[in-house]
């Protein structure tokens, strides 16, 4: 049920980021580096909400309700988009949605752990993931059929973003039941300090983490390259449903590859693939490399996050690995937000290809980076 919830979530959510960057900037008029700040302070204050919301559902007798509470912030948030009339409303309906995301994902991947015998979490926590993305892939195809059913008209397809949101809430309310639990003490009792504990190596990965997050800059310029080559309006969501299915595809396998064989030679390969999709997106003017740039994309995606979490657990303290997560999301939403702000300007400036060499750019440094850990290993 916890599967399901994620799946109308995601399919509510990508149905309407599909659409948003053209709605800000077709239907509102706004400039792309406007589009980048809005997506990038978005990201970013949703990996805020994910320093507290973790051990606050430690601390609470209820992991449900507090991820009921961001369920419901996002579902309430969806009707915010197509009523907006300015940038300030759309800015002010990302920034619920995305304070909705950062509250509700720690207690539901600790309430996963609740309801599972420590022998099948691999598979429940694998089931959960698989149905967050069908939702990641549904919601954009939804766009493209909506779009072309009622003639561009992204406003419609934005109202229609709103309806799986509240099934997500409802499935959760009614269809899920938590396990009791004891609550071992309040929330100040829990590690004030141990700073000090945080070896060089998590610091390492933090900085690497960081790098990457702003090397990959924001998916919204997937769809406003898109648009750049005169794709057809109603097939611009397509390349979010390659860049999902792709990641979707590679995820698994790249976890099972990286317990056999290691993670540095596979995250290496990660950075070759956006690299490589910077290039076809910097450099392509048609259909084609924009949609071999989104598969190159999904699959550095597919190769790196689950890697990335690996590298944060293996270098936290035991004791401290939930202040080490709430440092990586703050690391990576910030860097998300300034150079999707630099990207954003230099293609209203110079165009899209100055915009994606500038990820290009990230991307060798961050490579650079990791064959710096890997010779000081």
């Amino acid at each position: 049920m916890l599967g399901f919830v994620s799946l109308f979530m995601d399919m509510s959510s990508e149905m309407a980021h599909a659409v948003l960057p053209i709605f800000l900037t077709v239907t509102l008029g706004t400039s792309v580096a406007t589009v980048g700040f809005i997506d990038g302070i978005a990201e970013a204050v949703a990996q805020v909400m994910k320093l507290a919301s973790g051990s606050l559902s430690d601390a609470l007798r209820s992991r449900k309700w507090l991820a009921v509470l961001g369920y419901g912030l996002s579902a309430l948030a969806k009707p915010l988009f197509p009523i907006a009339a300015s940038v300030d409303g759309v800015l002010a309906a990302r920034i619920v949605d995305r304070v909705g995301k950062g509250i509700r994902g720690s207690p539901r991947d600790a309430m996963v752990a609740d309801m599972t015998p420590p022998e099948q979490r691999g598979a429940a926590y694998g089931l959960r993931q698989a149905l967050d993305t069908v939702g990641a892939v549904v919601g954009p195809l939804l766009a493209i059929l909506a779009l072309g059913l009622w003639q561009w008209d992204v406003r419609s397809v934005l109202w229609l973003a709103c309806l799986p949101s509240v099934v997500a809430v409802l499935v959760l309310v009614f269809a899920v039941a938590e396990p009791e639990r004891r609550v071992s003490g309040p929330a100040r009792d829990m590690v004030r300090t141990g700073w000090t504990q945080l070896g060089k190596g998590f610091w390492l990965v933090l900085a690497l983490a960081a790098l990457v997050a702003a090397a990959r800059l924001s998916e919204a310029f997937l769809v406003l390259k898109a648009q750049a080559v005169a794709m057809p309006l109603a097939l611009v969501p397509a390349v979010m449903i390659v860049m999902s299915a792709v990641y979707a595809a590679s995820s698994y396998p790249a976890g099972v590859i990286a317990d056999a064989t290691g993670q540095r030679g596979l995250f290496g390969g990660a950075l070759a693939a956006l690299f490589a999709a910077h290039g076809l997106l910097a450099l392509g003017n048609g259909v084609a490399a924009v949609i071999a740039g989104s598969a190159l994309w999904g699959l550095h995606m597919g190769l790196s996050q689950g890697l990335l979490s690996k590298m944060v657990a293996d270098t936290a303290p035991v004791a401290l690995r939930g202040r080490c997560f709430g440092l990586y999301y703050f690391a990576s939403g910030a860097a998300t937000l300034a150079a999707a702000t630099v990207a954003g300007v230099l293609w209203d400036r110079s165009g899209p290809a100055l915009a994606f060499g500038f990820g290009a750019v990230l991307t060798t440094g961050a490579l650079a980076l990791l064959l710096s850990q890997r010779r000081a290993a």
